[in-house]
């Protein structure tokens, strides 16, 4: 920061945000934006020792995002009300990254072979031990519906899987486990339901992305998630942390054919309306340019 001295900086994500908007309070560096994607996982845990770092956060997110011509981006309601109790900067909420709807082309879905996909990186806080149990619920009424997982694990992050985990899951047999897809585009046309039963998020790109593909989503009343569809016309809200409850919304999606077509098109409408790639990129430069 000191050697370029830019007239804009931009620090995305959680470290860069903290690290970039504490090294910019000392430089003088001119226009901060700071983009919040989500509160991490410290924000979800419970307890005393969470509980502590947490407002050690909030203390250095108070010094990091502070001081004059500082602008914050969040990517959903909740985000934007936690952080504006910390700090009071001006924040916009812009509904996740964006998705280029070129690459990410609606297509007709195959109603023969129902196939269900969840894709993200396997740790415990995105449900991925959910979603397995919900498999095996589901699978004793409807033993056909195929089940895939996409995503790696993260060894760095302290909810993730361990590789005897993703061996478990594969002896179990109830969910095909792919690894990462570097074409999530096409595992989201070759299915029929997209699946996020996260703990929380900022907004998930996966489900813009399935919204983009017109898919039909199943995913978590919280934040981030919840945010990312419209209710009962993209897709349904299941409870947290409750593989039967995120059973019964995928059985309902299952069986239901018109009303999961319905939605997956209802999605690329809002892709459209919320998404586009050129939208975003159009907000972010106003305010650059100070407009917003």
């Amino acid at each position: 920061l000191k050697e370029i001295n830019p007239n804009i900086a931009h620090f995305v994500t959680i470290k860069p945000v903290l690290y970039g908007g504490m090294a910019s309070r000392f430089l003088n560096i001119g226009r901060k934006v700071f983009s919040i994607s989500g509160l991490g996982f410290i924000f979800i845990k419970q307890g005393f020792k969470a509980s502590v770092i947490r407002s050690i956060i909030k203390m250095m997110y108070k010094f990091a995002l502070g001081g004059k011509d500082s602008h914050i981006i969040v990517q959903n309601p909740d985000d934007k009300t936690v952080v504006n109790s910390i700090v009071k900067v001006p924040i916009s909420l812009i509904r996740g990254s964006g998705v280029n709807l070129k690459q990410y082309e609606y297509m007709e879905e195959n109603n023969t072979n129902i196939k269900v996909s969840m894709a993200c990186r396997l740790l415990k806080d995105k449900g991925v031990f959910e979603y397995i149990e919900a498999t095996k619920i589901v699978k004793q009424k409807l033993p056909n519906v195929e089940f895939e997982l996409y995503g790696d694990i993260d060894i760095h992050n302290p909810a993730s899987l361990t590789y005897v985990d993703i061996e478990n899951i594969k002896k179990d047999g109830f969910v095909k486990v792919h690894g990462f897809s570097s074409d999530i585009a096409k595992v989201f046309s070759a299915s029929n339901i997209v699946v996020l039963p996260s703990y929380r998020e900022g907004l998930p790109k996966v489900l813009i992305e399935a919204a983009a593909c017109g898919r039909a989503v199943v995913t978590t009343d919280v934040p981030g998630c919840r945010d990312a569809i419209e209710p009962n016309v993209t897709g349904l809200l299941c409870e947290v942390k409750d593989s039967k409850s995120l059973a019964s919304m995928i059985e309902k999606l299952i069986i239901n054919d018109n009303l999961r077509n319905s939605m997956g098109k209802a999605g690329r409408e809002l892709a459209k309306k919320e998404f586009d790639i050129k939208k975003v990129i159009a907000k972010h430069f106003e305010i650059y340019e100070g407009k917003l």
